[in-house]
């Protein structure tokens, strides 16, 4: 007879190793996520002083690059297309690493987050269209909702203080990277007019050359960067978005260890590169695009013009829609249930917190609107308006089960054995019962020694003072 099957459970206890790799992670994008905040601040405050207003837009329009390689490019293109590239690097070998070393490599562990970020991403975008189709608006910028941005959405979590559980961190984290490759694959598909097909055989050929100095083991970071500027420049002249040669050089990267190695080359060079891209290259990006005019009148027209109303409807109420009911179908057809730590609520909550759309959202809105800059800037205040009433929602719902969240955390992070192990881990290990039977006695010992001196010391005052006659007045003399 075979064994009963043991019902899969979602967002169940990750594994230590995979704890570990995604508390690192999140304490990068945290910070991050802190600059970002920061940096769509000070361009907002640039932008809308009468007096700054002059600066900003002259620095951003400040041009600087080869133009005979035809990289003459303002501050502002060069944040778009160059610095985010090293964030989508970050984000393909994040999700290298995931599915051949990370959790994600069981099949069905993947379905979830993929199932999860596909339905968030084509909700909104249904939601988009329906808008526009009914306000007869341009259904141009139906791919503006369909992003989540990680380092805003745990700059959130930062911010309000909530104990959320790392399984629910680690889904938020996964589904936002399956977004961004998903996003960057709309970017290429549908944001790509032109074409040079020299440039773009330059491009793939450089490409195999990373693809074959990796396989062959050489090192030395002298030999990739100068390749992987290359493949950028080529990239970015093919007409395909520059960004995708980060996606595709983050891809190739081999995230499994092999004998000696305590890290593979990709969980290494994203240990070094995370920082530059949360720290610097999504903040300067956020910096020079999130400069829009605002004003009470701007701000009316977000929720009466189709287009900016269908950002905003497609942010708060599509993509927490479809993250939930995506997680929902995954559950109900796969048969699993929910970890019995946390409740559909936590997942809605979750859900809205992707609702959080702010850098490849603004990327999107400047690719689907080039040809009109007032609507462009409309569909960033949209964006903004969208990502801030999206987290507004979530820190309420986050904060409702708050309390549930911190004895998770508490319940995750204790180690009473002292051995750098959380004990949650080692429930099945005899070695752990054992150092915790010796703790249990020493313990035990010295409540022993203790019972003993206050026993004594009730004889020996009960000698002195026979009867109780110690106390006066009913009370100890």
């Amino acid at each position: 007879m075979t064994a009963p099957r043991t019902p899969r459970k979602l967002l169940g206890r990750l594994s230590l190793p995979e704890r570990a790799f995604v508390a690192d992670a999140l304490r990068t994008e945290t910070v991050g996520g802190v600059l970002l905040l920061l940096a769509a601040v000070t361009a907002l405050i640039w932008a809308n002083i009468p007096a700054l207003r002059h600066s900003y837009e002259s620095v951003a329009d400040f041009h600087m690059g080869p133009a005979a390689l035809g990289l003459n490019l303002s501050l502002a293109h060069w944040a778009a297309d160059g610095l985010l590239a090293v964030f989508f690097f970050v984000a393909g070998i994040e999700l290298k690493r995931e599915l051949v070393a990370g959790d994600l490599r069981d099949p069905r562990a993947a379905a979830l987050p993929v199932v999860a970020a596909l339905c968030g991403m084509a909700v909104p975008a249904l939601v988009y269209t329906l808008t526009n189709l009914t306000g007869h608006g341009s259904t141009q910028g139906w791919a503006v909702p369909t992003a989540t941005d990680i380092a805003f959405a745990l700059a959130v979590l930062a911010v309000i203080g909530t104990s959320l559980p790392s399984s629910l961190r680690a889904f938020l984290l996964t589904l936002a990277v399956v977004d961004d490759l998903f996003a960057i694959l709309i970017i290429a598909v549908f944001f790509t007019d032109r074409l040079n097909f020299a440039a773009l055989g330059g491009a793939v050929a450089a490409l195999a050359v990373f693809w074959l100095l990796l396989r062959k083991g050489v090192r030395g970071w002298y030999v990739y960067v100068p390749l992987a500027l290359l493949i950028w420049a080529l990239m970015y002249n093919s007409g395909v978005h520059a960004t995708i040669a980060g996606v595709a050089m983050g891809l190739m990267l081999r995230c499994t260890t092999r004998e000696g190695e305590q890290h593979s080359p990709g969980e290494h060079i994203e240990h070094l590169v995370r920082p530059l891209s949360a720290g610097l290259a999504v903040p300067l990006f956020a910096l020079f695009s999130a400069g829009v005019k605002v004003s009470g009148g701007a701000l009316g027209d977000v929720f009466t013009r189709p287009e900016t109303l269908g950002v905003v409807l497609g942010l708060v109420i599509g993509k927490t829609l479809g993250i939930f009911g995506g997680t929902w179908l995954t559950a109900r057809f796969t048969r699993a249930s929910l970890s019995e730590d946390l409740a559909w609520a936590d997942v809605f909550a979750v859900a809205s917190l992707a609702g959080i759309g702010f850098t490849v959202s603004l990327l999107i809105g400047e690719l689907a609107f080039a040809g009109d800059a007032v609507l462009t800037d409309e569909v960033k205040a949209a964006v903004l308006t969208g990502s801030l009433m999206a987290a507004v929602c979530a820190t309420v719902l986050l904060k409702i089960r708050n309390a549930r969240y911190r004895r998770l955390c508490e319940e995750e992070d204790r180690d009473e054995d002292r051995d750098g192990i959380p004990d949650i881990y080692e429930m099945d290990d005899p070695a752990y019962h054992l150092r915790m039977a010796e703790i249990h006695e020493r313990k035990a010992a010295e409540h022993r020694r203790i019972a003993a001196e206050r026993a004594a010391a009730a004889r020996h005052g009960l000698a002195e003072v026979p009867g109780g006659a110690g106390e006066e007045h009913g009370r100890p003399a």
